[in-house]
């Protein structure tokens, strides 16, 4: 018996090996695109540093990631996580909730998002932003200012009030904010909710 003849049924058991992982690979299912932008601005959440909720978001345009953001303090201060923001450090529950952002110094991440666009000199009209939570009023208002399409977001989020009319209201006006986006909530696990979301950090 020839060297070649003793070499084909190895040469065959690879072939056969190969066509099983080609098989196991053309029924694997990708994720879609939301899915997957999603798994990216949740990967870009772990660098936030603020000690309320915790929020990634990538903008993409054509298909293409073009700016991230997290949510914390301005670059080069102290962070959140170390005290550097008084309304988020709340000593002796001096703020109640719902009250003193205006003195809250952090940047949020659809924000982060849109200035480090900005400051490269990058456009985001026409842009989708995908963020790990549904954005707030001055977001809203800046990412339509800014002229993004579209918001795909993980966790909803809605302005509350304890008087019933003003609470009525400002859902009322961040709907009318969220009108002009083709907006949609992402049906996806989030295996760090708990640590992310401030209302289910609060319930464990």
């Amino acid at each position: 018996m020839s060297e070649a003849t003793l070499r084909q049924p190895a040469s065959s058991s690879v072939s056969s090996d190969n066509e099983e992982v080609l098989m196991a690979s053309a029924t694997e299912k990708l994720p879609d695109s939301d899915t997957y932008y999603m798994g990216i601005a949740l990967a870009v959440r772990a660098k936030a540093n603020c000690t309320g909720n915790r929020i990634g978001a990538v903008t993409v345009l054509h298909n293409r990631v073009i700016s991230t953001g997290y949510n914390g303090v301005p670059e080069g201060m102290k962070n959140c996580l170390e005290g550097g923001c008084l309304r988020c450090r709340n000593p002796n529950g001096l703020f109640p909730s719902g009250t003193g952002y205006d003195l809250c110094i952090c940047v949020h991440a659809e924000q982060n998002t849109l200035l480090s666009a900005a400051r490269f000199g990058i456009a985001v009209e026409g842009s989708t932003i995908y963020t790990t939570m549904q954005p707030c009023f001055g977001c809203a208002k800046e990412l339509r200012q800014a002229k993004v399409k579209r918001i795909v977001y993980l966790h909803p989020w809605t302005p509350s009030d304890a008087d019933p009319q003003m609470d009525a209201g400002k859902k009322a006006e961040h709907d009318k904010l969220l009108s002009g986006f083709d907006a949609k909530q992402l049906s996806m696990v989030d295996p760090r909710a708990e640590w992310a979301v401030t209302t289910l950090r609060r319930k464990s």
